[in-house]
């Protein structure tokens, strides 16, 4: 049976890094009272992510033109020390649910048998001894999550203006210029 950890009302949710451009890792942290899980995935999850929880906001606006979101403040604090990886996401699912009018975001970890196939349903939780977080969070939350993503992305290394690709602060082997260090 699947091990949920429930975070119904986090006081934070949001994402960061540790390391340095190149070398980071990133992380969903959530916080409710005096409980911290820090959750490790890839720059792509978090991009897609982001991306996912605006076409949410955008939809139930169309589905309910009178829900009002709040402004809230953008959150530049740093990640909750000790930053302890409690386990790495492999699956992210997403739903609302319109009679508590939040966003329900399950992270389940990576399995163990990379080779299979993983689709994320209920029945797979009652099957299944896969580790899940799952938080409810307001959908006011989602532009200060989003905003935050944005700047996590655009503080990485700089694109190759050639290749495209990241460049190293010492340069970096360029297809375009024949391998030719740039």
């Amino acid at each position: 049976m699947a091990r949920i950890n429930l975070f119904e009302n986090p006081d934070r949710f949001t994402v960061g890094t540790v390391g340095q451009p190149g070398e980071r890792t990133f992380f969903i942290q959530v916080r409710e009272n005096s409980r911290l899980v820090s959750l490790s995935l890839e720059k792509t999850q978090v991009q897609a992510l982001a991306e996912r929880l605006n076409f949410m906001v955008k939809e139930i606006k169309q589905m309910d033109p009178t829900f009002i979101l709040r402004t809230l403040p953008r959150d530049e604090a740093p990640l909750d020390t000790p930053i302890e990886e409690e386990f790495r996401i492999g699956v992210i699912g997403l739903s609302f649910d319109s009679s508590m009018q939040r966003i329900q975001i399950d992270m389940q970890a990576i399995s163990e048998n990379a080779n299979e196939s993983v689709e994320f349903s209920d029945e797979q939780l009652l099957d299944s001894d896969a580790e899940i977080v799952r938080a409810l969070i307001d959908p006011s939350e989602v532009e200060r999550f989003t905003k935050r993503t944005g700047a996590l992305m655009s503080a990485g290394r700089q694109p190759c203006p050639f290749c495209g690709g990241p460049l190293d602060p010492r340069g970096h082997l360029c297809p375009r210029a024949n391998g030719y260090r740039r």
